[in-house]
């Protein structure tokens, strides 16, 4: 019996067809290549972002952005790309992350080594969790947290609509330090986490079915994508929380 149950992440990468058996492929896809690639995804992103943290300039930001989501998109419809897009997408993302990271450490000094450490920790520990067995996703486990990322994703999207009439949902704000904002962020924290699980999951059933190598790169490119997610929200969750004293 196929113990992941189902090809089912709350990454909005990860697909039910993403992984799928390869006939007559010589190299398939291994875990242990999917953890190299990601180090050297991240070792990208972390560079650049360091490179670019004292920079705050729209037009680098909004370029990283865009060039970042196109990338990204180019990635999901043509798979095969990965090993050129992902890497370019990690260097994308750094440029975004370092300018937007410097904004946030301009607001309270040290809170982006706290969000690095806390975004580390929390992948250590579910890594150890998944690894353990101590969080099993099963079939109601993914169908949860894939439900409650859609949820969010809704909430987001009514944000940014709002945001062209110059208004938005006061739980998004970081400047919004009541109680219902940061239990909001903090739930968010905690779905973009449990993502990690369903990421894992997933990865592992892609190495299980043989696919291809190229997807060792794809399966990095989800890691990342929850990763840059996850930092963001704690980001978002420590300036609440600092603009609270």
């Amino acid at each position: 019996m196929n113990k992941h149950l189902s090809l089912r992440s709350g990454n909005p990468v990860l697909s039910k067809s993403t992984f799928t058996s390869a006939a007559n492929v010589s190299e398939t896809m291994t875990i242990e290549g999917t953890v190299n690639k990601t180090a050297i995804c991240l070792f990208l992103l972390v560079g650049t972002g360091y490179l670019t943290f004292d920079v705050i300039n729209p037009i680098h930001l909004i370029s990283c952005a865009i060039g970042g989501f196109i990338v990204a998109l180019i990635t999901i419809f043509k798979k095969h790309w990965a090993p050129i897009t992902v890497p370019i997408y990690a260097v994308l993302e750094g440029g975004l992350l370092g300018g937007v990271s410097y904004t946030y450490n301009n607001m309270y000094e040290g809170i982006v080594s706290n969000a690095v450490f806390l975004t580390i920790g929390i992948l250590l520990a579910l890594l150890m969790a998944y690894r353990s067995g101590l969080i099993k996703p099963s079939e109601n486990f993914k169908l949860g947290i894939v439900a409650a990322t859609g949820g969010i994703a809704i909430v987001y999207l009514i944000n940014f609509v709002m945001s062209f009439f110059d208004s938005g949902l006061g739980i998004m704000s970081i400047e919004n330090a009541s109680l219902m904002s940061v239990g909001f962020s903090l739930v968010v924290v905690v779905i973009a986490a449990l993502n990690l699980i369903l990421d894992f999951d997933f990865i592992e059933e892609g190495a299980e079915k043989g696919a291809p190598k190229y997807m060792e790169w794809y399966g990095a490119f989800g890691l990342l994508v929850t990763l840059i997610w996850l930092y963001l929200e704690i980001l978002r969750l420590l300036a609440k929380l600092n603009s609270r004293k």
